[in-house]
C-alpha cells in the first residue's frame, strides 16, 4: 500500500499556519482540529517549517511561557522531512521511527497535497494484514 491509498480514504485536508503567526494562534488550531502538528506555509502549498507538540515543549521548557508570543518561525522545525503519494507505507513507517518523528507532509510536484501520521500508517498496514488474513482464512475455507 502507498500513501495516495491513505490520502484517497482519509481526505488530502491539511493544517496549515504561516510563519509569521503567532504561536498562541498556532496552540489554538492545534487544539480546535484535535491534532499534533501543523504544516508551516505561507500560502498553503509551500513547506518552510513544521510546528508540533515537541516544539511547543522545548520551547517552553527553554522560553517559559513568553514563547507563546513569538512567531511560528522562530519555534518551528525548519528541516523538513517529506514523502511522495508513491511512497510505500512499511517504508515510511521505517523512516519515521528511525527519525522520531509522527507527521509527514505529502508533497507532489513541490507542493503540499496532503499529510500522514504514524497512525495512519499504522491503520492502513493493520487493515492490509487483516484484508490477507482474511483471505487466507476463505481459501484454507474453501480447500
Amino acid at each position: 500500500m502507498n500513501v495516495e491509498t491513505i490520502l484517497r480514504n482519509k481526505g488530502r485536508r491539511v493544517a496549515t499556519i504561516r510563519a509569521d503567526a503567532m504561536v498562541t494562534d498556532a496552540v489554538e488550531r492545534l487544539r480546535q482540529h484535535g491534532i499534533g502538528a501543523l504544516v508551516v506555509s505561507n500560502d498553503g502549498t509551500d513547506v518552510v517549517g513544521m510546528l508540533s507538540e515537541r516544539d511547543i515543549v522545548f520551547a517552553l521548557a527553554r522560553y517559559g511561557a513568553d514563547f507563546l508570543d513569538f512567531p511560528v518561525a522562530d519555534i518551528m522545525t525548519r528541516s523538513v522531512v517529506t514523502c511522495a503519494p508513491e511512497d510505500r507505507v512499511a517504508e515510511l513507517m521505517a523512516e519515521m521511527t528511525n527519525r522520531r518523528i509522527r507527521h509527514l507532509p505529502v508533497v507532489r510536484n513541490a507542493r503540499l497535497c496532503g499529510i500522514v501520521s504514524i497512525g495512519d500508517l499504522v491503520k492502513s498496514r493493520l487493515d492490509e494484514i487483516e484484508y490477507e488474513a482474511s483471505s487466507l482464512r476463505s481459501f484454507i475455507a474453501g480447500a
